[in-house]
């Protein structure tokens, strides 16, 4: 048997087909009953979508079933039709794993799945803090207040604590300051908890000996990459991160375009920001010399995105030869 389960918040619509492409059950089940339908159906064959939600479902199911999590961005078929409903997106993964077509999806295990939430968390808490201190800009430049402020920062802070202003607003500014204060004693404390799980790691450990890769950077590498072994070489974890660039070809011409920006954004900006930190901070001799030889030719961001995405290709040869920063031909 072949089942496609569409999941959804609550609930999960199911299609079961037979080995003859037959539909024989329809059953739309909530997600905490998916156990009971996985044990009637157990060794069967079964795709789910790589939805915010799937990790519980995934393991649920995956104690009875055969699952393949299909990526959601790769189910053209799906995606295309016309009469896009649950029932027809059920039928159609049901369709799929039984021809063996679903397109795949990396299933992080635990240790990664934590790592993840960590980082994912961390960075939740600072667009939020960001969005506060945009709200006092916009604030005080509704009321003429020209002078620079940093509401992130503790002088930025006392000088805002000090501001007169008329009612609501001098309350919303209290309000927006309270709001930034308690997010950024949440960021410290879970900054500690992410200090603690890179120092743990024996592949954070290694990332952290590269010049401008901290706890926080090597725990997000970490954990959107994923296991380095599912990657065939570093021309794939490249491609995977989205750093790789887009090639058209038309009979006799060639054009190299920007890079595709497939995969995590997480990771990609990462490590851009960590080429910086390496390039300008660290002076790290290996990736300076290669960024100062593009940025004579290309744009300094062009240069800095090559240049992180030949930090990406170090990165994988550590991780996949458990090896420390040791890049070639610096003594």
């Amino acid at each position: 048997m072949f089942l496609g389960i569409d999941i959804h918040k609550r609930y999960a619509q199911v299609a079961v087909m037979d080995e003859n492409g037959k539909i024989i059950e329809e059953v739309r089940v909530e997600n905490a009953n998916l156990d009971d339908l996985a044990k009637r159906y157990a060794g069967a064959e079964a795709a789910i979508e790589a939805t915010s939600n799937y990790y519980h479902i995934h393991d649920t199911l995956s104690e009875h079933l055969d699952v393949t999590v299909a990526h959601p961005g790769k189910l053209t078929l799906i995606a295309d039709t016309d009469k896009k409903t649950d029932r027809v997106d059920a039928k159609e993964l049901a369709r799929m794993v039984r021809l063996g077509s679903v397109p795949e999806s990396y299933v992080p295990p635990e240790e990664i799945r934590e790592a993840r939430a960590l980082v994912r968390g961390r960075q939740k808490l600072v667009e939020n803090r960001t969005e506060y201190a945009n709200k006092i800009h916009g604030l005080l430049s509704d009321h003429g207040i020209t002078e620079s402020v940093k509401p992130l920062s503790v002088k930025g802070r006392e000088f805002l604590r000090e501001l007169s202003l008329p009612a609501p607003w001098d309350e919303l500014l209290a309000s927006y300051l309270k709001l930034i204060e308690t997010l950024t004693e949440e960021i410290k404390r879970l900054e500690a908890t992410i200090e603690e799980r890179a120092g743990s790691l024996k592949e954070t450990q290694l990332l952290m000996t590269i010049p401008g890769v901290s706890y926080y950077s090597a725990l997000m590498i970490y954990a959107e990459l994923g296991e380095i072994d599912r990657f065939d070489g570093d021309k794939e974890v490249v491609s995977y991160v989205g750093l790789n660039p887009v090639i058209r070809e038309s009979g006799d011409s060639r054009f190299e375009g920007g890079i595709s920006k497939r995969g995590s954004g997480r990771v990609r900006w990462i490590l851009v920001q960590c080429a910086r930190t390496a390039v300008h901070t660290c002076k790290d001799e290996y990736l300076s010399r290669f960024y100062d030889r593009l940025a004579g030719k290309k744009e300094s961001q062009k240069a800095i995105v090559a240049t992180a995405r030949k930090l990406l290709v170090s990165i994988y040869h550590m991780l996949d030869r458990t090896e420390v920063y040791d890049p070639p031909g610096v003594p």
